[in-house]
């Protein structure tokens, strides 16, 4: 009924009314996603959000200083083993206290919430049609839903609540095929603007004993790989060759830790808002192929001639095995 109604206005309006006024409304959802995407890098906020994915709950607090043309960034996991990562830029040293383990890594994507947002709104609206829908409350703060609909079958929906006078992000779901939600993100508590930049400091004063482990990432070209079914908006914007570190306890109840190394390589693929990635190894390990779902994202392990494929990605499972299904490899 409600589609009829708003097709017999469109009729009854004068031609140039109803287009100018669709336009606007357009223009201005779109506003809202330039707004959400800069605040996210130019604003000063601390809070508590929560990360909800099926059963999962996980409780983590975010403080982000913009320090002139610097941004310095603490990412605190509040739930399990204690983690916490410091970003400068684009470098991040991450915390590993139980472990007495600092990482050192350059940041690959800006994808740490409320900093989702990596297309101009131009861009999302190919693949999205975007709408404003209602106002309300998250956090204390009044905001603006916007909402995200997928043009096709192979990304999710998305719905998304700024702040009204910063256009900060405070709470973003993740919709399947039926707009229901799959996994939901959002601020319990926050301060904007006003932030002490003592915030920002590492929690761990004394890590002079620790091990500092570098996250070695180079460059790639990868061209013998390539992907012939990516779903339409998804480029490539990323190649790169990584040194993976796991530790583990041995089997034999030793108190020594193991650490091994391998080599990994990575192709990301992104529409702005979803990435998909591809990781490519060795298969000389055993593994058993298949594919696993949590919450939004979906994952496929199989092997491919001599490498061992790994394809991640915060679409549905359909784009997942489409891309899957049409990953070639040519040597040269």
């Amino acid at each position: 009924m409600l589609h009829f109604v708003a097709a017999l206005a469109s009729l009854l309006l004068p031609p140039a009314f109803a287009q100018n006024e669709t336009s606007t409304d357009k223009r201005d959802a779109q506003s809202w996603l330039d707004n959400i995407k800069s605040a996210a890098q130019k604003r000063n906020y601390s809070g508590v959000f929560v990360y909800q994915q099926a059963s999962q709950v996980r409780t983590s607090r975010i403080t982000h200083i913009v320090d002139g043309k610097n941004e310095r960034e603490k990412l605190e996991v509040l739930d399990g083993p204690p983690r916490e990562y410091i970003r400068n830029n684009e470098q991040i040293t991450y915390y590993l206290p139980d472990l007495h383990v600092l990482q050192v890594e350059h940041r690959i994507t800006a994808d740490i919430f409320p900093a989702i947002l990596a297309a101009s709104p131009a861009e999302l609206a190919l693949h999205y049609t975007i709408r404003k829908q209602e106002s309300g409350r998250v956090a204390g703060y009044d905001v603006q839903a916007i909402l995200l609909e997928p043009r096709d079958r192979l990304r999710y929906g998305y719905k998304l609540w700024a702040e009204k006078n910063s256009g900060l992000l405070l709470r973003a779901q993740t919709l399947d095929e039926d707009g229901k939600p799959v996994e939901q993100i959002a601020f319990t508590q926050v301060e904007i603007n006003h932030i002490e930049r003592s915030r920002i400091k590492p929690s761990y004063a004394d890590t002079s004993q620790w091990r500092v482990e570098s996250a070695v990432m180079n460059p790639a070209s990868l061209s013998s790989w390539s992907v012939k079914s990516v779903p339409p908006g998804f480029r490539k914007i990323r190649e790169l060759t990584r040194i993976v570190s796991e530790t583990s306890v041995p089997i034999s109840g030793s108190a020594a830790l193991v650490v091994t190394r391998r080599e990994v390589a990575q192709i990301v693929y992104s529409d702005g808002l979803a990435a998909i990635s591809i990781f490519i190894e060795s298969g000389a390990h055993s593994r058993t192929e298949g594919s696993l779902r949590q919450g939004a994202m979906n994952i496929i392990g199989k092997r491919q001639g001599d490498y061992w494929i790994t394809i991640v990605g915060e679409v549905p499972a359909i784009a997942i095995r489409q891309v899957a299904n049409s990953i070639e490899f040519k040597p040269k």
